[in-house]
């Protein structure tokens, strides 16, 4: 069932949106990037005359409620969007009376999902290497059910448009799907638009394909830069991790983040590369700082000599224009991830030479897909989010899709 074709005139659905976003230590939203993109769905639904329950995780809770990552504090927020004042359900497993209640054209947020351990299923208090593990493990999973099975008691039909948790078997995007018949359940418009982007990066490709790949760690997108290794034109790997490969070739990086125990995962990086006729691009070149903050004292130095008590926070003027000149041309680019410590004013500019690269050939008819907190982060903090084709709302499930894997959330409604 496509949500265009489906008409919620006078029925109950259940959406799984992604409302984790930033706050304050006041509890005010810092990004409402992902509120915004539940929008088209939500009013969808209000406009064909139907109610909406929302449902959401904030946070890590671990199965216990925690006032401070409640979705209470974010009501005003989402009311103010939506254009009706939005009821809450301050317990997401006992909002029988406020779902029956709710009539056509109103809406219900629910209380943080993840205040049950239901919710994600994994047994608590008990370590995977004790005995008992594996019987937690299957009562827990009858006991995911079971709360799958309330949420779902609550409408008519289910959608799930949270592309950020798609990657999860958890019971809101992956279980309680099991309690709709096909055609009472459906990707929104949100789902549609990411597996189509994930779709343009991979299956629909237009060469020559550029991916960056930036962080501080080799280790958390290995499987990712592996798979792209037989997919890319172009590799960019910036950020931290420059300092892993600079050591791995037996550079010096003087106090600069690495990974010691990925030496060798990084040269069979490069040997692959090699392998597969990709050009593999590298910093050459960095900002070192004398401490890890922003008023640091810096100097230019090679990215494969760095004295002693200095650190690279940034690529160097010399990497970025490798950098641009890789992007520059390509027909499609993926973005994953910052060249800097984006964070400190002082070491952006990597970051903002990729971007206005990425943003000069999108204007050129590229497919651009920016995706994961931190790239997010970069692309609208430099005020760039309408230079680029797609900004991906899912970090993790962007990666595990672009890595070929089958995300839960989205097999479950194809199924």
């Amino acid at each position: 069932m496509k949500i265009e074709q489906f008409n919620f005139a006078g029925k109950k659905a259940i959406v799984r949106v992604d409302f984790n976003v930033p706050l304050d230590e006041n509890g005010n939203v810092t990004d409402d990037t992902r509120i915004r993109g539940a929008l088209p769905t939500l009013k969808r639904i209000l406009t064909d005359g139907g109610a909406v329950i929302m449902m959401s995780h904030m946070g890590k809770p671990k199965g216990k409620v925690n006032p401070k990552l409640s979705l209470s504090q974010i009501v005003k927020n989402v009311s103010e969007h939506l254009g009706v004042d939005v009821k809450f359900a301050p317990d997401c497993a006992n909002a029988d009376k406020e779902a029956a209640d709710l009539k056509p054209g109103e809406a219900l947020l629910l209380e943080n999902l993840r205040f049950y351990p239901e919710e994600e299923g994994k047994p608590v208090g008990i370590d995977k290497a004790d005995p008992a593990y594996d019987e937690a493990k299957k009562e827990m999973k009858e006991r995911q059910k079971t709360f799958a099975k309330k949420l779902a008691s609550y409408a008519d039909c289910y959608v799930m448009d949270a592309f950020g948790t798609a990657h999860r078997k958890h019971a809101s995007t992956a279980v309680i799907d099991e309690y709709f018949d096909k055609d009472s359940k459906m990707l929104g418009y949100l789902m549609e638009k990411e597996v189509q982007a994930v779709d343009n990066v991979l299956s629909n490709i237009k060469r020559p394909f550029t991916a960056i790949m930036g962080g501080s760690k080799v280790s958390t997108k290995i499987g990712i830069i592996e798979n792209l290794l037989g997919k890319v034109d172009n590799l960019i790997l910036c950020g931290g991790m420059t300092y892993t490969f600079a050591k791995a070739q037996g550079g010096n990086i003087g106090n600069s983040i690495c990974e010691d125990d990925k030496l060798d995962v990084a040269l069979d990086v490069i040997k692959k590369a090699k392998e597969n006729n990709v050009n593999l691009v590298l910093g050459t070149d960095c900002i070192a700082a004398d401490a890890f903050s922003n008023d640091a004292n810096t100097q230019v130095c090679p990215s494969n000599n760095i004295p002693e008590g200095w650190e690279g926070l940034d690529a160097g003027p010399e990497t970025r224009k490798a950098f641009a000149e890789a992007i520059k041309g390509a027909k499609t680019i993926l973005w994953n991830g910052p060249a800097g410590v984006f964070e400190f004013d002082n070491f952006i500019g990597g970051s903002k030479a990729i971007a206005d690269a990425i943003a000069e050939a999108t204007a050129n008819g590229a497919f651009s897909l920016i995706g994961g907190g931190d790239s997010v982060a970069c692309i609208n903090k430099f005020g760039m989010a309408d230079k680029v084709s797609y900004i991906s709302t899912g970090g993790g499930a962007l990666l595990e899709a672009i890595e070929g894997k089958v995300l839960p959330g989205v097999a479950a409604i194809e199924a």
